[in-house]
């Protein structure tokens, strides 16, 4: 039985996988393919990331990416041209962890890209056209690990962009949450704090907090009401 435990600062949880792995030739086939972690067996798979802002989405993200680059796998990441907040060619975490990524203004470059690769990650998956889910699951039927980081939902609180249909496709999801700035619950939306209606509105700190269902209803009462 191999164990594996993974703590995030962000989400406030721990996470335990528990694999039982029976000692027969499958085992040493195992091996045979890939002797860090059994990482080149997560062939063919669509895992999606998602959450509020400062959950450690893209924090998750980058730790499977290097995990599969540790593990001789061939990599490829990207992310949509607009994110220029920390990079203009690197995915960056708030914490400050990056890796190397190709930014792109289509989904349909990334299948372009993705030729001769194992493994390919996308980061802030919200701002792309509805054509990514299509391009997920035909990357996918290629037999590639497709790992996505999004936005599930808008400082509304509404669903962002393909994030649901995502979702709906993957073979595998990981919801991770900040902690409400207000109260120390679990976020669960991301709540403007600048003026402005646009649904994309790229920010920070600055601009957004993360904030519990009870918070967050309250601030846009609140909002409401000074208006």
């Amino acid at each position: 039985m191999i164990i594996s435990v993974f703590l995030s600062p962000f989400m406030g949880l721990i996470q335990i996988e528990s694999v039982f792995l029976p000692i027969n030739q499958n085992t040493k086939k195992m091996k045979d393919v890939g002797s860090h972690n059994g990482e080149m067996m997560r062939r063919g798979r669509v895992e999606v990331i998602c959450g509020s802002m400062f959950s450690g989405k893209t924090e998750e993200l980058i730790r499977r990416l290097k995990r599969a680059q540790f593990a001789h796998q061939r990599v490829e990441i990207f992310k949509p041209s607009i994110d220029v907040r920390y990079s203009e060619e690197e995915v960056v975490s708030h914490q400050g962890n990056s890796i190397m990524s190709t930014p792109v203004d289509s989904s349909s470059s990334i299948l372009l890209l993705a030729q001769d690769t194992d493994v390919v990650g996308i980061d802030e998956a919200q701002f792309f056209d509805e054509h990514i889910v299509e391009v997920c699951n035909e990357l996918a039927s290629r037999g590639i690990r497709v790992i996505v980081a999004g936005l599930d939902l808008d400082f509304k609180a509404q669903p962002f962009g393909p994030m649901p249909q995502l979702c709906a496709i993957a073979d595998e999801v990981t919801k991770v949450h900040a902690i409400c700035v207000r109260c120390g619950a679990l976020a669960y939306v991301s709540h403007r704090i600048v003026a402005g209606d646009k649904q994309v509105m790229l920010g920070e700190k600055q601009e957004y907090e993360p904030l519990c269902r009870e918070c967050y209803e309250k601030a846009v009462t609140t909002l409401n009401i000074e208006h």
